[in-house]
């Protein structure tokens, strides 16, 4: 709604409300929290106060007015605002003084696609409705245009950014974010999530206080170390209650995102791509898309908030076949073999699987070129004839006779200096002039900023999936970038590097995966490396972790939850003692810890005792039978295994008639006192069945009393109980 006396646009999300309004052309924000009505009375919600000389006043006339104070949308540095700006643009006189003020708006139903990158989308127009706020430099002839989309199903709003150079000089922007929004208080907690390579997405909180709290990534993708997103939260919010402002990148390379604590005691939160070694030339008429930004608002606390996330990226960020479909339980044979392996071993694995009621076989690294180990072939794809003698299409079909779907391991976007296609084109690796190319796993990355590396690898794979019966395919990058540049770019443009490579792989990806609709594609970057929105919009689910220990996965996959879909997670059952950690735990608990996931196994199955092999066939039979409300119900988290010895979480319907809980003990301790955990989600006035036990009980006793977990005994312990409502 916009209200033409006050000059004030009123956005509704679901459960939100977001407020802008003009002060003297500047986009001032107002309000945003729980949803307000378009008819009560919205005049004098911002405050506006003469400060101290050291806060100048661009507007002589009204000195209540500085932009060092006044709440914004979208600042600038230079003219008065000395917090974090939002955007900086070098003009050709070297200068990078701005300012933009408001020119013109346009609100219409439905949300508009953002060109080259991964965004939030609507099925129907009716879905949500888009303000576009136009600010102008009149100097340069600069124009931002201010994007946001309000969903009436979702508590959610996005946001981006496009710029358009209208002047007659070339500019060159040195920042631009997605977002910006100044909290009238400083009264938060951030949350975020941070690791690394086989420790990804650690849930953090800590208090802010005056100065800067921040996390980004300058790795080239968005990170085992950090991910694009973080969270203010009240000091009180807890799980289930309070109030939590969520914000999440659509993007999976470099970003930013912190909370500025300033002098006034308000709050800057931004978001959007790191500025750090970052530039982009804009031309004259030329212009430049930001990323998505999507913030979640929620008064239910941190399940509230994740909740909303979940529905919003599982049915309106997630795309294509497989969106909606239970997704297979499968074996990958890399921690069965590694490397060494042939097409007769290959086919056993697939048989014992097949024989337990496993659906997909994956082919992991080791296939292509002379890959008998990590240092040689990436980048050469061709089937290694020594190992299978009748090539992958033959492999295939024997894992198909066996009554078992082939998937294959890839990783496109690597080359190895040991490999026939870097030996004929050694500049098609990023790499700058006169300096060493440092590797990492004895491999470089693949510009895919250019257009010849993005044909070849489109040539190689599509024949690949046109010729060889594939379901699956795991997309890996094993990886980070360093000595960013192209040889296909000219000097001034070396800076956009990083993002031009993320936009050729968008390119790339968007290409494949609509020409190949049937296959699933799982991205991976060592695991967990790149799991982010912006990869699941071409892939549905991502390899949450390299480390498969089911002790350590409970905080991974816990962490994790907290913005993404559990459809979106793979969950494999390895081998013991665990090849990363080294600890010993029994099936049933590693079972139960993958089962809270997209299933499957990673371990060598001919291998097994036949009581394995029958606990492991009822797990399959098992997860058949609830894998759907596993994927596709709402999950609620119970017990922190950050906070200590116990997990617990939760799936339900989404008309409450079942539900699952989950419940794991990492130790045993002597004389434990008696354990009920208390559920969620249920329906108050329903009754539930628990399927394991045949007892009954009422929905609103389960979530008051809870139910007992006091009688497992021993270390790495776990549980899980079926509950289905009573007609």
């Amino acid at each position: 709604m916009y209200d033409n006396h006050q000059d004030l646009y009123h956005l509704q999300s679901k459960n939100s409300s977001y407020i802008i309004q003009l002060v003297r052309g500047y986009a001032a924000h107002v309000y945003y929290g729980p949803k307000l009505r378009h008819n009560g009375n919205l005049s004098g919600m911002l405050k506006l106060q003469e400060r101290a000389s050291f806060s100048p006043n661009p507007v002589n006339e009204d000195r209540s007015i500085s932009l060092d104070s006044l709440p914004q949308e979208y600042p600038q540095y230079g003219t008065s605002d000395y917090r974090s700006p939002a955007y900086q643009v070098k003009l050709e006189n070297g200068t990078r003084i701005t300012e933009l003020v408001y020119q013109s708006h346009r609100i219409y139903a439905g949300k508009p696609e953002l060109p080259g990158l991964p965004a939030v989308y609507v099925e129907q127009d009716h879905e949500a409705e888009t303000l576009e706020l136009e600010l102008l430099d009149e100097v340069t002839g600069l124009t931002a245009v201010l994007s946001y989309s309000v969903f009436s199903d979702f508590s959610a709003i996005t946001r981006s950014v496009k710029f358009v150079n209208g002047g007659k000089e070339t500019v060159e922007l040195e920042r631009a974010l997605s977002a910006s929004l100044d909290f009238a208080d400083s009264r938060y907690d951030a949350l975020y999530l941070s690791g690394a390579w086989a420790r990804e997405r650690h849930v953090q909180r800590r208090r802010l206080a005056p100065g800067v709290t921040g996390i980004s990534s300058r790795r080239g993708s968005s990170s085992h170390q950090q991910n694009p997103f973080i969270a203010l939260l009240r000091p009180e919010t807890t799980e289930q209650q309070g109030e939590v402002f969520g914000f999440s990148l659509v993007y999976s390379g470099n970003f930013t995102a912190e909370a500025e604590v300033e002098q006034f005691g308000t709050t800057r939160l931004q978001i959007g791509l790191n500025p750090f070694d970052f530039s982009w030339q804009l031309q004259p008429g030329e212009e430049f898309q930001t990323p998505e930004a999507v913030m979640v608002y929620s008064d239910e606390g941190l399940g509230g908030m994740s909740r909303e996330y979940h529905r919003l990226y599982r049915t309106r960020l997630c795309r294509g076949t497989h969106r909606d479909q239970e997704r297979p339980i499968l074996v990958n044979n890399w921690e069965a073999t590694y490397f060494d392996f042939n097409a007769d071993k290959i086919e056993s694995i697939a048989k014992a699987g097949s024989e337990l009621g496993i659906e997909l076989f994956v082919l992991d690294d080791g296939w292509f070129g002379r890959r008998d180990s990590d240092n040689n072939s990436l980048g050469d794809w061709f089937e290694d004839r020594r190992k299978l003698p009748g090539g992958l299409k033959d492999l295939a079909e024997r894992v198909n006779a066996a009554g078992i779907q082939f998937g294959l391991w890839f990783e496109p976007e690597m080359v190895s200096p040991d490999s026939e296609l870097y030996r004929s084109h050694p500049d098609w690796c990023l790499h700058v002039p006169n300096r060493r190319r440092t590797e990492g796993r004895q491999q470089l990355v693949l510009d895919m900023s250019r257009e010849d590396v993005r044909a070849y690898l489109y040539e190689r794979l599509s024949d690949i999936f046109r010729t060889v019966p594939i379901t699956y395919v795991k997309w890996d990058m094993n990886r980070n970038m360093t000595e960013i540049g192209s040889a296909a770019a000219p000097s001034y443009r070396q800076r956009e590097t990083a993002h031009r490579y993320m936009l050729g792989l968008y390119e790339l990806l968007e290409k494949i995966t609509q020409e190949f609709p049937d296959i699933l594609f799982e991205s991976c970057s060592g695991g967990g490396g790149r799991f982010d929105p912006g990869m699941l919009y071409y892939m549905p689910q991502t390899w949450t972790s390299d480390n498969t220990d089911a002790v350590e996965r409970l905080k991974i996959q816990y962490g994790t939850s907290l913005v993404y879909p559990v459809s979106t997670m793979g969950a494999h059952v390895s081998a013991v003692p665990n090849h990363q950690v080294e600890r010993t735990t029994s099936l049933e608990f590693r079972g139960d810890v993958a089962m809270s996931g997209n299933f499957g196994y990673e371990l060598d199955l001919t291998q097994w005792s036949e009581t394995e092999r029958e606990i492991a066939a009822k797990q399959i039979k098992d997860y058949k039978e609830i894998r759907g409300l596993v994927q596709q119900g709402e999950l609620y988290r119970l017990l922190s295994p950050f906070e200590g010895n116990e997990t617990s979480w939760m799936f339900v319907s989404d008309d409450r008639e079942e539900a699952l809980l989950f419940y794991f003990k990492v130790l045993a301790e002597p004389n434990a006192p008696l354990r009920n955990v208390k559920l969620e989600g249920l329906d108050l006035e329903k009754d539930y069945l628990l399927t394991t036990s045949g007892e009954i009980f009422g929905g609103d006793r389960l979530m008051a009393a809870g139910l007992p977990v006091s009688s497992l005994s021993g270390d790495f312990s776990s549980m899980w109980v079926q509950l289905k409502a009573v007609k």
